[in-house]
């Protein structure tokens, strides 16, 4: 047991040290200061009275206090104007004013320096800073970032020239002669495409009715959001998806021989040889495997469908308008264009934005495509319902003779009837789809309806069902252009108009 002596020096000692160190209790709670909340002129004339008074208290002469208070340097200087400065609101004439003269007094300073060195025969370097006149700016330009609040460095930021960068344009139009007709046409989408920021609306309105052939490449991008409606951003978006997309190459093309994926190339490698086989353009090797690569990348990334026949098609609008993108001789034929003469980073170009829209295409209708294929399911039901409506007779001779709609109107969904018309075609078609907002999932549907209706007669001439399947599956279109695709589009702009914001028009009561 201690003695109490012992225990009343102790207790004594703790009060004295807690006493003294009042100040420096471990969690005790001390307002802190900041550039957002600057000490008031009060608090900091009382901070300076305070420290006064600790200098003159007895410390330990090894205390870091006293070491600290006997050193003074600029910075500590410093601190005690900005802790004032952060009190006061400067504006920004008071600041540049105050620049101003602070830039004044270093140049007659270091002129002062300069004559009294030379009328003492002391060679002075002479650097190339010297050969500039040091003048202050004479009129500062203001910086868009700095506010109504002084603080350190603004008036230095107010005589910084800030240049905004100069907006880059991913948008390439070939060297292509349009008729005259379209010459008004086409300086409209310049307007639109050009601007920094698309109108989609209007861009659309625009399309509707067909794009020209020089800057359909840039609106398809647009209208199926593959690229950004800020001018700004086109560029670098481009190449990022196209790094992307060989990423994807890298990643997956090697798992192609795959038990797993074995089949699915297999059948790729197959159809592709079919794709538009009166077209020497899709017959060159290169093409073959740029086409491969596209529908395997595509099919690994989207496991719920996979590659189904048809998707082969639905490359080849994307592939020739983007090739056009860089044939700038209106004499080279794209049906028979060798791609020998573009080099790899060109094709590499053309491939990843390709893939990318096709993509965005099938995100709309990969119900078409997943099992039992739902998509054109009931996008048949729907043909013969809106057909029963429009035109009866022809219903009718279809039944009389058996003929059922799926026979002949898969293939119109599952290839959205590129087997139907020629590719020039497709590719004014699909001006019209991209304006639309449903174009392919839905406006495609009254498409189809006016193309059955637009041969109604011939179809009601055939006696048998040999006759009118044969017909259905060989429409006599190859010599059609944009003008016939313009009035098939038209009427099913009528027949949308009409039944597709009234559904029950379509639900037929039978009695």
């Amino acid at each position: 047991m201690s003695a109490p002596g012992l225990n009343n020096d102790s207790k004594k000692n703790k009060r004295t040290f807690w006493k003294r160190n009042t100040e420096k209790v471990p969690g005790s709670i001390k307002p802190v200061y900041g550039a957002k909340h600057p000490p008031t002129e009060a608090v900091i004339q009382a901070s300076l009275a305070n420290t006064d008074q600790s200098k003159n208290r007895n410390k330990r002469p090894d205390s870091f206090a006293d070491f600290d208070h006997s050193t003074s340097d600029a910075w500590d200087d410093a601190e005690d104007d900005l802790m004032l400065m952060g009190t006061r609101k400067l504006s920004i004439e008071e600041t540049i004013e105050s620049n101003n003269d602070e830039l004044h007094n270093i140049a007659n300073e270091n002129s002062t320096n300069f004559q009294g060195a030379k009328s003492k025969n002391i060679d002075v370097p002479m650097s190339s800073s010297h050969h500039k006149a040091f003048q202050p700016p004479s009129s500062p330009v203001p910086s868009p970032n700095v506010g109504s609040m002084g603080g350190p460095g603004v008036g230095i930021r107010q005589t910084a020239v800030i240049e905004a960068p100069k907006p880059v344009t991913a948008i390439r139009i070939p060297n292509i002669p349009v008729p005259d007709r379209e010459l008004s046409k086409l300086h409209k989408f310049g307007q639109i495409l050009s601007g920094p920021i698309t109108d989609l609306d209007e861009l659309r309105k625009l399309s509707w009715s067909g794009i020209p052939k020089p800057v359909r490449p840039s609106a398809w991008k647009i209208l199926l959001g593959y690229l950004p409606t800020n001018i700004d951003r086109r560029t670098l978006t481009l190449e990022r998806k196209r790094s992307e997309y060989f990423s994807f190459i890298d990643q997956y093309f090697d798992t192609r021989h795959e038990t797993i994926h074995r089949d699915t190339y297999r059948q790729i490698h197959i159809d592709i040889p079919r794709t538009n086989p009166l077209m020497p353009l899709f017959h060159q090797p290169k093409v073959h495997q740029i086409f491969e690569r596209i529908l395997y990348i595509w099919s690994i990334r989207h496991p719920a469908s996979g590659y189904v026949q048809g998707m082969n098609d639905l490359v080849t609008p994307f592939f020739v308008v983007f090739l056009s993108e860089y044939v700038d001789d209106s004499g080279e034929n794209l049906d028979i264009y060798d791609v020998n003469k573009l080099s790899d980073d060109i094709l590499k170009c053309i491939e990843a934005d390709s893939f990318w829209c096709m993509t965005k295409l099938l995100d709309g209708i990969q119900d078409n495509y997943t099992f039992a294929q739902p998509g054109i399911q009931l996008k048949v039901n729907a043909l013969r319902e809106l057909v029963q409506r429009i035109d009866g007779p022809l219903h009718s001779h279809l039944e009389k003779h058996n003929v059922e709609y799926l026979q002949f109107s898969f293939r119109w969904m599952n290839n959205l009837i590129m087997r139907e018309i020629p590719l020039k075609c497709t590719i004014r078609l699909w001006d019209t789809y991209m304006s639309e907002g449903d174009g392919f999932a839905n406006f495609h549907l009254y498409v189809c309806a006016s193309l059955l209706v637009h041969w109604s007669d011939k179809i009601r001439r055939n006696r048998d069902f040999h006759s009118i399947l044969l017909f259905l599956q060989n429409l006599p279109t190859k010599d059609w252009d944009n003008e016939q695709i313009g009035v098939l589009v038209a009427e099913a702009y009528r027949w949308k108009f009409m039944f597709a914001d009234a559904p029950n028009h379509l639900n037929l009561i039978k009695k």
